[in-house]
């Protein structure tokens, strides 16, 4: 059996009874303190904090159709950030706007974590929301979605190049 898989499905399960949102949970994945990982079966981030443990958030991932898994990096970080729709996302809906600047109206919420491969930016975010009803659910066009005061926690304890593995 894949140990990273149990791992990951662990923590969900300790979530569902009863760990809370950014609580410290038992994680034997193999990866190394600092990375986020992100179980899009289960809709949880961990944060790995040591060998033995991760911090656990509860996310919204993307629809099925918009859905993804790679190892990426954190390039960049923003405090309320603005939100530019991408060309795919104003094709889907023409009414979207070319631009929402930072606040609390803003789809990428209080806090966004930037993901990168290849030293390009992916278009994918971990990101805060404006619509916290959507976490624990397939809501995104594959942004990682967290409660804002949950991005807020994790856009702190994150470094810029730190690895970023969805599966």
């Amino acid at each position: 059996m894949n140990l990273r898989l149990i791992s990951a499905v662990l923590a969900a399960c300790l979530l569902a009874a009863g760990a809370r949102a950014g609580e410290t949970v038992s994680y034997d994945g193999g990866e190394e303190p600092g990375t986020v990982v992100v179980d899009t079966r289960s809709r949880t981030l961990l944060l790995v904090t040591g060998p033995d443990e991760a911090i656990a958030y509860d996310v919204a991932v993307g629809r099925p159709e918009e859905q993804w898994t790679g190892v990426v990096y954190v390039g960049r970080k923003s405090e309320w950030p603005s939100w530019s729709p991408t060309a795919a996302m104003r094709r889907r809906d023409p009414k979207l706007p070319a631009l929402v600047h930072g606040g609390p109206g803003n789809p990428l919420g209080a806090r966004a974590l930037y993901l990168f491969a290849d030293g390009g930016d992916t278009s994918y975010r971990i990101q805060g929301t404006n619509a916290p009803r959507s976490i624990g659910r397939e809501a995104s066009s594959g942004c990682i979605r967290m409660r804002n005061a949950d991005v807020e926690d994790l856009y702190g304890r994150v470094d810029r190049g730190a690895l970023v593995v969805v599966r």
